[in-house]
Order: structure tokens, then sequence, then C-alpha cells
């Protein structure tokens, strides 16, 4: 296969308003995706995440702002002029088409002969690792493999920037996650860049260089590495989106260096404050569900606190023990099936406790899930 370099997409002060709605999709969007970049937008259902890729692709002008590729300004130039192609949700494949044809489709439009379509469909076939299959009807075609045809559809028109709108979200989990690595092995091949969107955390973390996470409210959140996003969340909502967490709401009591004491519903807990909040403020404090422990003995600090356990999941390789402080707060912990935990059952009393150093203080805000 030729090779295409991929090219790097700005996204600069992007909102798009919808016509006849009161408020905007998206709203002051800055995004600097580099050449060759596994990008992904991570948001929950309606935070305006294929608004942007429709923005990028040329199916929308934005309100305000300026789409750039390769430095370009891409005002004005639609889907059939620019460096990109889209794969869609539902892969929008042509199911009593061959697969040789489905993949030489775009090249069919842009007036390709058919010997060189299929030269083209046999190479894509060999990348995506999916050969001597050009002659199947895509209607015999598993899953996972009508996936890698639309993925060589999209690279079959050679694009710099490779579109990918939550193509996974159909798949049973097992194939999800196998088809994640594929993907990332695709996107490493060709050296294009790849954006994608998904509400699917682990689909982003697992596979992404950098993500840029979403709210609700349509604004970029943080845009960092999957592990920066996960250990070091810069805001409430993105410590309570991006993977498991515990918080409660506070207000800051003490500070002493980079650690604060705040009190909460289950008492005074102490934790990092990379945010510097000051006595008085409200806060939130967050605990990953990994993080917690059951204590050692009883006695009365900071960190630990008097729980009932209410149910547990056990999930092969660990246990989910799904928790209720004495002030009806539900907690989360997860412990590993290593044969090292005590047996815990429903309805026993225990004691939890965690470390400052895994406690993470933020100022008050917008949280995903209420």
């Amino acid at each position: 296969m030729e090779h295409v370099m991929g090219q790097d997409v700005a996204i600069d002060n992007v909102s798009m308003q919808y016509d006849g709605a009161a408020g905007f999709a998206v709203t002051d969007i800055n995004v600097d995706i580099q050449a060759g970049e596994f990008f992904s937008f991570l948001g929950p259902s309606g935070c305006g995440k294929t608004t942007l890729l429709r923005l990028v692709s040329g199916f929308l002008e934005p309100t305000k702002g300026a789409v750039r590729i390769g430095g370009k300004n891409m005002r004005g130039i639609g889907p059939n002029k620019r460096p990109t192609a889209m794969i869609f949700q539902n892969l929008a494949l042509f199911p009593l088409m061959t697969v040789a044809d489905n993949i030489g489709f775009g090249l069919e439009v842009r007036g390709v002969s058919r010997s060189k379509r299929l030269k083209k469909a046999t190479e894509l076939l060999e990348l995506v690792d999916l050969p001597a299959v050009e002659k199947k009807r895509v209607s015999d075609l598993s899953g996972g493999q009508m996936q890698r045809v639309a993925i060589a559809r999209g690279l079959a028109v050679q694009p710099s920037v490779l579109l990918l709108d939550e193509p996974l979200s159909a798949l049973d989990l097992k194939l999800r996650q196998y088809m994640r690595t594929e993907l990332r092995k695709i996107q490493k091949r060709t050296g294009v860049t790849f954006i994608y969107i998904t509400h699917d955390q682990g689909e982003a973390l697992t596979m992404s260089d950098r993500i840029g996470v979403m709210s609700a409210a349509g604004v970029i959140e943080q845009v960092d590495k999957a592990d920066v996003l996960y250990n070091h969340p810069k805001t409430a909502f993105v410590a309570d989106f991006v993977g498991d967490n515990n918080a409660f709401r506070a207000v800051v009591k003490q500070t002493e260096g980079d650690c604060a004491a705040v009190e909460t519903s289950a008492g005074m807990i102490r934790g990092r404050n990379p945010q510097r909040l000051a006595p008085g403020n409200e806060a939130m404090a967050f605990i990953r569900p990994e993080a917690i422990r059951i204590a050692a003995e009883k006695q009365p600090q900071h960190n630990q606190i008097g729980c009932r356990v209410e149910s547990l999941s056990f999930e092969g390789a660990f246990v989910t023990v799904f928790l209720k402080t004495g002030k009806e707060q539900q907690l989360v912990m997860r412990q590993p099936n290593d044969g090292t935990t005590p047996l815990l059952t429903a309805g026993s009393a225990i004691d939890i406790s965690f470390s400052e150093k895994n406690t993470l203080l933020l100022a008050s805000g917008e949280v995903a899930y209420a």
C-alpha cells in the first residue's frame, strides 16, 4: 500500500449552534491534534462528540472558529474535497456487494479503474489482517470482519485523517476488546491521523495517544494522556467520569504544604491538594475503589470510615464491594481475588481506610454522575 502521511488537525476556538437551537452543541473547543496521532474525544452521550467529528469532516461548518487540516482552513471545503474519510457507527457497508466492491466504492466514485480498485482492496485486506475474502459478500462476514472492511474502505481513498464514530459499539465485549488492539495496530502501520469518538472509557484509555474529555455542556474539560487523566484529573467532572471514583462533598479546614484536610459527611479526610484550595473553599475528595483497604484496626484518624457491606459482585480477577457509610453514602471498594483479603459478607460492619497519597482534593464542580 502506498504510504500516506497523517496531517495535523487544529480545532481553533470552535463553537457550533444548530439552526433553531437555544444553546451551543459545542463551545469554544481548542484542540491541536498532531499528525499521526491516535486522538479520542471521550464524553457522555449528547456532549457534542459527533458534532465535532462532523465539523472536521465537513458535513457541518462551525458557527464560529476554524478547523484547519495540515495548516489549511477548511471553511467552505466540502467532505469530498477534504483529506478525510469517516467510518460511521453503523459502518454503512453495502451488504449485497462483495468485500472488494465495498472497499473500492470511494475509488469508483473517483473514476479509478476496476483492476486498480481490486488491487487496492487486496492490499488493504492484507493490511487489516483479513486476506482472501475480497469475493465474499459483506452479509456473509462476522461483526469483527465487517469492522475491518469498513476500516479498509476508509483507508482506500488514502486519507490523511480517518474519523471514527464509535465503530465498535455494536460488538460484544470480547470482540470489542480485541478490535481495540487491532485498530491501534492498523493506525500504527499506516501513520494516518485517527480521530475517534466514544463514551467508552476502556476504548479511549487503551487505544489513544491522547484523550480530550468533554462534559455534558459540550466543553473540553481536559486533554492529556490516559495515565495523566486517570491519576491527575484537573476537574471534578474528569475525576468522576474517567474510571470509577468515590466522591465526597467537602469543605477545606486546614492546609499544609501540598496537602489539605477537609470535612465531609464521613469525617475528616486528608489528601493531595494540587489546586492549592484554601480553608473555607468548597471541595470534593476523590478516592479510587482500588485504593480502599479494610482497616487493620479501629482508631480515630483521618481517612478511616465505618461502613456496612451492602453487596458484593464477583468479577473474576477482583471482587467489587458496595458499601454504605453511617450517613448512607454509597462507596465502592475493589479487592483483588488473590486469596489475601478477608472474605466479606453482606450486612457485616467494617472499617475502611485509604492513604493521603491516594486521596485527591479538587474544587467542587459538575460531576458526570450525581
